[in-house]
């Protein structure tokens, strides 16, 4: 891989605890990446069949009673709070997609504003926030290469020099859509932009697009920090596993952990690469975070899961791991939530 000189994160003379030893990568980096990333997965990936007893079980959506709740899920759009280069503020435009507003940036994360997207019914609760609404965007953060994270016609609408942060292989798929400034990298890597640092971190998970490329590129979360040290950390998708606590080891105090909660049924098809209400708790405690924020669940219709099940079972996890309900940021669709000074 390309070797250069590296500046330290602006604003820290020298790294907190836990915070990775490594300086920032140079934005825009070219590198060359390995074949494949498969010897990064934690779990198998389902086989032949696997997929013959998802077809004859007919798993792979919620029956009649389990749509019922479709008008009941929580949609409230509102304006977007007014923030300056001190706030960090974060607002739910549906499924994985986030308006992060830290250090003065402005940050979608695997932002998809489509109505539908390749292989899946059309979403069931609409764009939290207008596109014509969005402030200026400032960088787009990708956790991995599936439809309803990477969504072509979304990207489409930026500009092409808007900066994007893109796990590791997934450069050249960005620059064939005109993109210049795309910054790949590998897990426990860090970039840095306009004095906020964006970490790529670990998931349990895994990358397909086509037929062709099954784990050609990376997948993972992002921890997005500022000069101020404040530090949120989006999880992106994401089974239940060891990550959550080496991560929470290198980034102590973190301010707030965004973690998926949906498309986790059936639990033998799903477990390896999807947590569960459940497990999105666990995860929370092993981060040691002092807030979360759960995500994936009412929007797209991926599994068998009830469509008002992840958050009544999150809710009620929660209670019973004694957590103070304050520090679950369980917004609308549309919503939005300003962290305290």
């Amino acid at each position: 891989m390309t070797e250069q000189t590296e500046r330290p994160f602006a604003g820290a003379g020298h790294a907190p605890p836990g915070r990775p030893a490594a300086a920032p990568r140079r934005l825009g980096e070219l590198r060359t990446w390995p074949r494949t990333f498969a010897d990064r997965l934690t779990a198998p990936l389902p086989g032949v069949r696997g997929m013959t007893r998802l077809a004859r079980e007919r798993a792979l959506r919620p029956n009649a009673e389990g749509l019922r709740g479709i008008h009941r899920l929580p949609y409230a759009p509102q304006p977007l709070p007014a923030v300056d280069s001190d706030t960090l503020a974060v607002t739910w435009a549906g499924h994985a997609s986030w308006i992060v507003r830290i250090g003065g940036l402005t940050v979608l994360t695997d932002p998809v504003w489509s109505r539908r997207i390749l292989g899946t019914p059309a979403r069931i609760t609409p764009v939290g926030v207008p596109w014509e609404e969005l402030p200026h965007i400032d960088a787009v953060l990708i956790s991995h290469n599936h439809y309803d994270h990477l969504d072509a016609p979304t990207l489409r609408r930026l500009p092409r020099d808007t900066p994007l942060f893109v796990p590791a292989g997934l450069g050249r798929w960005c620059r064939r859509r005109r993109f210049t400034c795309v910054t790949e990298l590998d897990w426990w890597e860090s970039a840095e932009l306009g004095g906020v640092r964006f970490d790529f971190v670990p998931s349990h998970h895994w990358s397909k697009r086509t037929l062709l490329d099954t784990c050609r590129s990376l997948w993972g979360g992002w921890v997005i920090g500022d000069a101020r040290g404040r530090r949120l950390y989006f999880a992106g998708d994401t089974g239940y596993g060891h990550w959550f606590e080496e991560i929470g080891r290198r980034y102590p105090g973190l301010d707030l952990a965004i973690l998926p909660i949906g498309a986790y049924e059936p639990r033998w098809w799903l477990s390896d690469v999807h947590t569960d209400p459940e497990e999105a708790v666990q995860a929370f405690e092993d981060l040691g975070a002092r807030a979360m924020a759960p995500m994936h669940w009412a929007t797209f219709v991926l599994s068998a899961e009830p469509v008002l099940e992840p958050l009544t079972r999150l809710r009620t996890a929660w209670q019973r791991a004694g957590h103070p309900r304050t520090d679950l940021w369980d917004l609308p669709v549309g919503g939005s939530r300003v962290l305290d000074a």
